[in-house]
């Protein structure tokens, strides 16, 4: 499905649309999410100690994958100018350096009175869903003049 640049507003958007990206987690994307949120726990810095514990490896940030839902919501659906008012979110799996992940966000619930939407949100590595939950945004009701 090919998705507006300018994002959608709230009359354009309907129930069971959809929208994914796909993105590899990498060393550097690893240690560009530990500086951003000053989060350099080792399980997800150092493969040694990460080693020992029941992962048995360094594993992603978790809210590194959950960012990439924030990426579809962004610049897919809704995209340019929805808002985030909330996310719910559940971990199932790890994601480690070199996966792919599949973020995908599919409109569950629209309130026109409020110009709130409901998302289902998801992660998936080779198939299976490692995070999941659901965000409400807010959607523009109309696109201001050029």
């Amino acid at each position: 499905m090919t998705h507006r640049e300018d994002g959608y507003i709230l009359p354009e958007l309907s129930v069971g649309m959809s929208a994914e990206i796909e993105i590899t987690v990498t060393e550097a994307r690893i240690q560009r999410f530990a500086e951003a949120s000053d989060d350099f726990n080792p399980v997800h810095t150092d493969e040694d100690f990460a080693r020992r514990t029941p992962y048995r490896g360094r594993i992603a940030h978790g809210l590194l994958s959950a960012s990439f839902g924030s990426a579809v919501v962004g610049t897919k659906l809704p995209g340019a100018g929805a808002i985030y008012l909330s996310q719910t979110l559940s971990f199932h799996k790890p994601v480690r350096i070199g996966d792919v992940v599949v973020a995908r966000v599919e409109v569950i619930a629209i309130d026109e009175a409020s110009a709130r939407v409901t998302l289902r949100t998801e992660c998936l590595v080779g198939g299976e869903v490692v995070m999941d939950g659901e965000a409400l945004v807010r959607v523009p009701r109309r696109r201001k003049p050029g």
